[in-house]
């Protein structure tokens, strides 16, 4: 059994793959947040601008099979060139339920597979595109991968501690929050003294996608 808050056609916002043409499918739940608001302050992360809680978004809804899964995506990516099927794997965290059944009938319909995680799991083999987005006090078992995406400023976390790990590509993205101002030009500032990270910009939210 599946479970996904939402489904959707767009454009990937964020990274390296910004642009790129996706189906992004959120599955539902988290191990850092239960993505109730009472739960927040005292969460392992606590800065999440996401609702992945049950399946009552747009095409969510729980499917029993890989296969049914599949379907499900399929009739999302619609008519559009299938040499080009993406999708995105997101959350919540989405190593809560991707697994290699999964994996394996995605890859099996032409899908190019990428995932975002917070890195507390390890990613199962299959996976083309990993990108890893660290939080704070969290131990990372997934060490390497196509793109490390800090979100930043966290309390306590310094950039630099993570150039020691195995990734293409590291980002730093402007936290989303009231301070958002002041966190895109910390960002910038950080970035042009540590030209070894890029800035990442929500480019969705910038043109009205989700």
């Amino acid at each position: 059994m599946y479970s996904f808050k939402e489904i959707f056609l767009t454009l990937q916002g964020e990274g390296g793959q910004a642009g790129r043409v996706n189906v992004f499918a959120r599955f539902a739940g988290c191990n850092l947040w239960s993505g109730r608001e009472q739960d927040r302050a005292t969460a392992a992360c606590t800065f999440c601008d996401t609702d992945f809680v049950g399946t009552d978004g747009e095409n969510g809804g729980r499917f029993r099979t890989a296969s049914e899964t599949v379907t499900a995506l399929d009739a999302v990516w619609g008519g559009a060139d299938p040499s080009q099927k993406a999708v995105v794997f997101t959350g919540g965290e989405p190593l809560l339920q991707l697994d290699a059944d999964l994996i394996a009938a995605v890859k099996a319909a032409g899908y190019f597979i990428a995932v975002e995680t917070n890195g507390t799991l390890k990613v199962p083999v299959g996976i083309d595109w990993i990108c890893v987005s660290p939080k704070a006090d969290n131990r990372l078992h997934q060490t390497h991968g196509q793109e490390l995406k800090l979100v930043w400023p966290q309390e306590g976390v310094n950039p630099a501690e993570f150039l020691a790990l195995n990734f293409e590509r590291y980002y730093l993205q402007p936290k989303d929050d009231p301070q958002q101002a002041a966190n895109t030009q910390a960002v910038i500032d950080y970035c042009l003294k540590h030209p070894q990270w890029r800035m990442s910009v929500q480019t969705h939210k910038l043109v009205g996608l989700k």
